[in-house]
């Protein structure tokens, strides 16, 4: 793939021919993206004109290019085109006036079409041949005719881009029940999956409401302490198990892995010993 040349200050690339990587982040974006080059002299912010998937785009260079050799890259890398000028700094600045606009306009067209759908954001590539929309629904959305009307009002390609619920949350932002702005806005690059029985392996009450966060999803920092829980929980009995403690049998009716304690309950009495006492003394499960 060869670039075409736009102005001197453009340079011609062939895939696979960079001898630079740079790292680019885009503004709103926590993630970095590596871009390839030839010249030298790019650093830490500097703003640069890469061609993306979308199209042209302004991004910052967060660190010091390195050699293309001096790294691990399996996919081709698409350039920098050159470095950011004052009218690309003026086309940005432009540009989100006119997607707010744009906002307005796709919004309307959707009333008039009554699609059942929820338009998040808008956004033009650097050159302005192209706005994408993002929004969200419950289903599969026909927008042929949509698609039309903003064609005719935009007069450039259209991308309709739909995500999901994470994503919106992302877009949107907001604090989440520890006070602290939402992970997902704040630095999360990618999603994990994230199921309920990293809930269970934490011992939380399984409540659905409490356990989600704003997108309505299981809440990510589930995922954080997995691991370690599991590690921590690996050789003990499960919730409610029935196991035999010097010489009698109770339930487990509580642990608590931080603190190291466990609680033990019969008909008779209750017990509230440690883990170590627990893992020690008592049989259960495959330790019978």
């Amino acid at each position: 793939m060869v670039e075409h040349v736009k102005n001197e200050d453009e340079v011609v690339y062939e895939q696979n021919t960079f001898l630079y990587a740079c790292s680019v982040r885009f503004k709103g974006a926590k993630k970095a993206y590596t871009f390839g080059t030839n010249v030298a002299d790019y650093a830490s912010g500097d703003f640069v004109v890469v061609e993306t998937i979308r199209g042209l785009e302004l991004g910052e260079v967060i660190a010091d290019i390195k050699k293309v050799e001096d790294m691990s890259i399996s996919t081709p890398l698409k350039p920098v085109i050159r470095k950011a000028t004052k009218q690309d700094a003026d086309n940005f600045n432009r540009n989100k006036e006119l997607a707010s606009e744009a906002m307005i306009k796709c919004s309307d067209c959707i009333k008039s079409l009554k699609l059942d759908m929820n338009l998040i954001s808008a956004e033009y590539t650097l050159d302005r041949s192209k706005v994408i929309f993002s929004y969200v629904a419950d289903e599969r959305v026909d927008f042929r005719e949509l698609l039309k009307e903003l064609a005719s009002i935009f007069k450039c390609r259209i991308e309709l881009r739909q995500i999901g619920p994470r994503d919106k949350a992302k877009l949107v932002g907001g604090l989440g029940t520890c006070g602290m702005e939402t992970c997902c806005s704040r630095f999360l690059t990618d999603f994990d999956v994230v199921s309920i029985n990293m809930a269970k392996n934490q011992l939380l009450a399984l409540n659905i409401q409490k356990l989600s966060g704003q997108c309505g999803k299981l809440m990510c920092c589930l995922k954080y302490e997995d691991d370690l829980y599991k590690e921590l929980r690996k050789h003990l009995p499960k919730m409610n198990e029935t196991v035999e403690f010097r010489g009698r049998r109770y339930r487990v009716s509580s642990m608590n892995v931080l603190s190291g304690t466990a609680k033990l309950d019969s008909r008779e009495d209750t017990q509230y010993i440690t883990l170590k006492e627990l893992v020690d003394e008592a049989v259960y499960g495959n330790r019978r």
